[in-house]
């Protein structure tokens, strides 16, 4: 009897670096899997044995090198009725690792997408960095070569928000000399490594400090966190005429709204109330 309902795709978080940190979800995700797609199979049965799982899943290979291709093999997995648990190295899936392709043509297919959630170097660096985690920013990788680097780093040169980076230890030091020069060496920075493990290390100071720390210290994985920009200090009424400036010239007020608190570090929703209130006092005192 064919099976008439298509299995799911389940992206399982596995732990950054403390073996401990395994769920007991992902574990039962391992253990009743049909089709694991690894992002390094050696990996995998490495970690399989640590949390001493048995599986008698079938175990392929789904990397940056063949994702493109191996794609349309897992959703034939998924359409036969296939569950298909991914795992990356450490971490979460599709979060700059092996997993968005899928996910994407998946919700193509209409194939259930779920998770196995657990740990990520992105947010757990964020949590320690002592820096604010109110509003961040997720860059991933930035390009390898210096021109484009530093061109990426322009952007985020007036960005309010803290910004998350990865980096490969010998990358790390040119990477912060590129962000000292364009976003200033003065600018707070938190360079994690190792995060979970025996030599966890979280470096904290300015860039420029950091990148000269880098030179003769930089191994293991890498996460960077850096200090948002620091908008000029102004009051929501301030804010809220900048808003009106721009309604003025027709741009629409959600739009206004959201490039003047990227500007000026106020919040969105504060400033819109703000900004409706003075339209709304406006017209009743004419």
């Amino acid at each position: 009897m064919s099976k008439t309902h298509p299995g799911r795709v389940i992206l399982a978080g596995t732990p950054i670096g403390d073996r401990r940190s395994a769920s007991p979800a992902l574990i039962e995700a391992l253990r009743d899997a049909r089709v694991i797609a690894a992002e390094d199979t050696r990996r995998l049965r490495d970690l399989l044995r640590h949390l001493d799982v048995e599986t008698s899943a079938r175990v392929v290979s789904y990397f940056e090198g063949n994702e493109f291709a191996r794609t349309s093999e897992l959703i034939d997995c998924l359409l036969n009725g296939d569950d298909v648990v991914v795992t990356t190295d450490a971490g979460m899936p599709s979060v700059s690792d092996p997993g968005y392709r899928l996910v994407s043509a998946a919700i193509e297919h209409g194939i259930v997408v779920t998770s196995v959630p657990g740990p990520t170097a992105a947010t757990t660096a964020l949590a320690i960095s002592g820096l604010p985690t109110d509003r961040f920013c997720f860059e991933g990788f930035l390009p390898r070569k210096s021109g484009e680097r530093r061109r990426r780093l322009a952007e985020l040169a007036e960005e309010p928000r803290t910004t998350v980076l990865y980096e490969a230890p010998h990358r790390l030091a040119d990477l912060l000399d590129d962000a000292a020069d364009v976003l200033g060496t003065d600018r707070r920075a938190a360079v994690c490594r190792e995060l979970t493990k025996t030599y966890e290390e979280v470096r904290r100071g300015g860039l420029g400090e950091l990148a000269n720390w880098a030179r003769e210290h930089a191994r293991g994985e890498i996460t960077i966190v850096i200090e948002g920009a620091q908008g000029t200090v102004i009051g929501i009424d301030e804010a809220a005429e900048m808003v009106a400036e721009l309604t003025a010239d027709g741009i629409k007020r959600s739009k206004a709204v959201a490039q003047v608190a990227r500007a000026t570090g106020v919040d969105r929703h504060e400033l819109y109330d703000a900004a409706q209130n003075a339209v709304t006092t406006d017209k009743e005192e004419s």
